[in-house]
């Protein structure tokens, strides 16, 4: 079989002929430019000229290059920034804490300072939480019957009196505020030494001295005590303050005085339960009997 090229393709001198030439060629331009230097312009203008083509054809890549160390970027600059948004949130945490710890042991030390100037026995409790009912002002404490607690003992934080215990469970125990309803306690004017008796139940969180005369030498400002007289509360704790005097609020013979309550009694967490004993207390003097008016008649 002939496998010679077509008459066509058959021009000029062979394959092997121009290959040998070309290869000589190439050798001779070799030992030609590394023994004399001749072609180093040829290279550098061919070069020149060839630069722009070069950096035109190298732009999809530079741009590539960049979209992807730009998208890198972002994706680190993104974590950081959660990072740094985390390590946020952690330290606010931690300083919250911190305040409300440094709060609640100043709160606390102020507290054992009151206990040591009491001398009475004494059990620190923390309000667990305030019932839901809008008509009563108490609270839970976290101490009860196994702890000493009894009902009617009194309840005061670091700045005065709190309330009085008023249920008691044998792990917890309910105390009733001063401002509610039902609350009442014996106070003195610690200026004057005048006595009256501080009711709750106004909604506003004041206390009122009620059926006191309107020629009562009370001032605002005065600094309400305990009395003592009620054999419950140890008398010199404090109460409250005369924050208003009115003479001519129910008629011309009475004043109602309003007092501010000097305990936290919607902020304080930490508070002391005096345990005062009730059933060893004096009982009661009896009433006094009425005077029959015939036999008062009948005496000469």
């Amino acid at each position: 079989m002939d496998r010679s090229p077509p008459p066509f393709f058959n021009q000029g001198p062979s394959a092997h002929a121009r290959l040998a030439f070309f290869a000589i060629f190439a050798i001779s331009l070799l030992v030609i430019d590394s023994r004399l230097g001749l072609l180093v312009a040829l290279r550098e203008g061919v070069g020149t000229m060839l630069y722009p083509v070069q950096r035109t054809l190298l732009v999809p890549r530079d741009l590539f290059g960049m979209s992807a160390d730009y998208l890198a970027e972002i994706r680190r600059l993104r974590a950081e920034n959660a990072e740094l948004r985390r390590v946020e949130v952690a330290n606010a945490k931690t300083l919250q804490q911190s305040e409300q710890l440094a709060a609640e042991n100043a709160r606390l030390r102020e507290l054992l300072e009151t206990r040591e100037r009491i001398a009475l026995r004494s059990v620190i409790a923390e309000v667990l939480y305030e019932p839901r009912d809008p008509y009563t002002r108490k609270v839970v404490l976290d101490r009860g019957l196994q702890h000493g607690l009894l009902a009617g003992q009194p309840v005061i934080d670091a700045h005065g009196v709190i309330g009085q215990v008023t249920r008691v469970l044998p792990l917890s125990s309910e105390v009733t505020l001063l401002t509610d309803r039902s609350a009442a306690i014996p106070v003195a004017v610690r200026r004057t030494g005048q006595r009256s008796v501080a009711f709750g139940g106004l909604g506003t969180g004041l206390l009122e001295l009620r059926f006191l005369s309107a020629a009562s030498d009370l001032q605002v400002g005065d600094v309400l005590i305990t009395s003592g007289l009620d054999g419950i509360f140890p008398h010199g704790l404090a109460v409250g303050s005369v924050e208003r005097v009115d003479s001519a609020a129910s008629s011309a013979s009475s004043a109602r005085v309003l007092v501010r309550p000097a305990a936290g009694l919607d902020r304080s967490r930490i508070l002391l339960v005096l345990l005062v004993d009730r059933s060893a207390l004096p009982p009661p003097p009896p009433p006094e009997k009425p005077v029959d008016s015939r036999r008062r008649r009948a005496r000469p």
